[in-house]
């Protein structure tokens, strides 16, 4: 029977849904987005995410929107260190414009349709007094008037909230404790409510596909220090990618704060958030506090895992079939790399103490990922265990990749060489190359 690409689809994204469920992520929807006729997409997507248990917190800019409406309107309004200053004038404005997109919003965010993933969903939409701000009052002789910034999360009501299944939406304006409104970035609301929760992604859109390169490609990952570097760059170049440098800046700041990951996408691509969040790959850039991908040691969960990546080369006859049953017993042998939950390569390293080696064995490389030489990666993990355990020489089996084991520093010997118990188990009619490193030549080093 032919495999399609829906159930393969299915079958990918099924430790993304496992992994994200239950997890609060807090969205960023620019008024760049919301302009856009795919923003339609996007909030029938959010609202898919939370029929996964997802629990969500989204937050609404209307930046461009309210820069239409005071230019109907023939105000204009000054800009201190790129800080619009909010007099009583254009408050007036600004709270006309954002309260007609939260209802727009809401609206879109109630519909039922047969034709929308929001069918049955029973969806609540609830906003609030969940953001306290205070005036950021006068820099330089400038009077800032009504814009202001976060002074207190209500972190105990907006996850009663999340507790019952609701997503929050909250908006630029907000109250203060004088019962005054005050206008703020949706950037600044988001990167505070996504700290004071411990959010475990904030999530953000901009007409690229992310962060490009200079040859227009998407950069998947970013360090703070080095988004830092995208930042200035942006600036040194009065780049027009407002909403991109927004959440750049929010980002740095949500990571270093202790935010996992902060994705950024185009708000141009249908499903970007569904293919960053549930594939492999994604298809923008995320920001890190450190790589998504980490090599550690097995653990008894990390089995299916293992067993889906080796599966398919024991089938294809590049590796002995082992049992679930064995893999559990054997798993303090296996070295993986995780990324972001999802093991993507294993290796094994099964001892011989009697006669000073161990055996390197099951190295397996999602096909997505063999690329990056993460084998050779594993390997020298697998070395330094050996060589930490007192082990002389490391050995290998296999049927297909002498030529890379050999760039690895590895000879060709006979089954002689082998340790009396893996001698008395060679299959002679599978006839399997012998390769052996000799790990006392090896630099400290390697």
């Amino acid at each position: 029977m032919r495999t399609t690409e829906l159930v393969d689809g299915f079958r990918q994204s099924t430790p993304y849904v496992n992994a994200h469920r239950g997890k609060i992520f807090v969205i960023m929807l620019g008024g760049e987005a919301i302009d856009q006729p795919g923003c339609r997409s996007i909030i029938n997507d959010i609202a898919l995410l939370t029929s996964l248990g997802i629990k969500i917190v989204l937050v609404f800019g209307a930046r461009p929107q309210i820069n239409e409406a005071l230019s109907d309107a023939g105000i204009i309004t000054q800009f201190h260190n790129d800080v619009r200053v909010t007099d009583n004038e254009s408050l007036k404005v600004i709270k006309q414009v954002a309260g007609a997109m939260q209802l727009d919003i809401t609206a879109r965010l109630s519909k039922s349709l047969s034709s929308t993933p929001m069918l049955g969903s029973n969806l609540n939409v609830v906003s609030g007094n969940f953001v306290i701000s205070q005036p950021l009052g006068i820099d330089n002789g400038v009077d800032y008037h009504h814009s202001g910034k976060v002074r207190r999360i209500d972190v105990d009501g907006i996850r009663h909230q999340l507790n019952n299944n609701s997503i929050v939406l909250l908006g630029p304006i907000t109250a203060s404790v004088t019962g005054e409104s005050f206008n703020l970035t949706a950037e600044e609301i988001a990167t505070q409510v996504a700290l004071k929760l411990n959010a475990d992604k904030m999530l953000g859109f901009c007409k690229e596909a992310g962060i490009l390169d200079e040859n227009g490609e998407a950069l998947a990952e970013l360090m703070p220090n080095e988004a830092e570097q995208v930042l200035a760059r942006y600036r040194e170049q009065g780049s027009t990618c407002m909403s991109a440098s927004v959440f750049l800046q929010a980002a740095i700041d949500a990571c270093r704060g202790g935010v996992h990951r902060c994705h950024l996408m185009s708000y141009e691509e249908d499903g970007a958030l569904l293919q960053e969040l549930f594939s492999l790959d994604g298809i923008g850039t995320q920001i890190a506090p450190q790589s998504s991908e980490q090599l550690r040691s097995a653990t008894i969960g990390d089995i299916n895992g293992i067993i889906n990546l080796i599966r398919p080369l024991e089938e294809q006859g590049y590796l002995v079939r082992r049992s679930r049953e064995q893999l559990e017993i054997e798993i303090e042998q296996f070295s993986v790399i995780d990324r972001d939950g999802v093991i993507i390569a294993c290796a094994a390293l099964y001892p011989f103490d009697e006669e000073n080696m161990g055996e390197f064995a099951s190295l397996a490389v999602h096909p997505q990922y063999r690329d990056a030489d993460r084998g050779s990666i594993l390997l020298r993990s697998v070395i330094n265990k050996a060589k930490r355990v007192g082990y002389k020489s490391l050995f290998a089996l296999t049927t297909r990749s002498i030529h890379w084991f050999l760039e690895q520093g590895f000879d060709c010997v006979g089954v002689e060489d082998l340790p009396d118990k893996k001698r008395s188990l060679y299959n002679y009619q599978r006839r399997s190359k012998v390769l052996k490193l000799d790990l006392t030549r090896l630099p400290k080093n390697r």
